[in-house]
């Protein structure tokens, strides 16, 4: 039998995500590069958009990593790939060449693409709770709906969530 607190502790924590079949939220935002990247640029399109915490980090290169091997099986069935982190463009451009990454990365720096998509919030770090970016995973189909949402990324098999 669970208390009060602790059936208020466990909703707490559950993350919130948008749910599979509603509309994308419109986002645009500056990739690496400086270009203005927005979801009408996707659209007739199949568009996997993956929010991050931070360039360079452990999982965080894992998970862009396994999305570069299998790049092209993205591409054949017709997706494209888009990151999203808070970092810099200066930072994307680093990991993006470090890792010789194929796709382009959003800078969000000021949270707006991060918030629409429930993709920043409390989190449990080392026992401590702190706002950050939610890894999280959405895959928007042709006409602009989510297909999938993915809260639990496995950051080596990513891909194989996702297709």
């Amino acid at each position: 039998m669970f208390n009060i607190k602790e059936l208020r502790d466990y909703y707490k924590n559950i993350q919130t995500m948008l749910q599979k079949g509603t509309k994308a939220p419109y986002f645009e935002g500056k990739d690496e590069n400086g270009n203005l990247v927005k979801l009408s640029d996707f659209a007739g399109k199949k568009l996997v958009l993956y929010f991050y915490p931070k360039d360079s980090t452990p999982g965080c290169t894992a998970e862009a990593c396994d999305l570069r091997d299998n790049y092209e099986r993205f591409l054949a069935l017709g997706y494209n790939v888009l990151g999203v982190s808070r970092d810099s463009a200066a930072s994307h451009q680093r990991f993006i060449a470090k890792y010789n990454l194929p796709f382009h990365l959003i800078a969000d720096t000021d949270l707006t693409i991060l918030k629409a998509y429930e993709a920043w919030g409390e989190k449990k770090m080392y026992g401590k709770v702190t706002e950050g970016t939610l890894r999280t995973t959405y895959v928007i189909d042709e006409e602009g709906v989510i297909i999938d949402a993915i809260g639990k990324v496995d950051t080596k098999n990513h891909t194989a969530q996702i297709l």
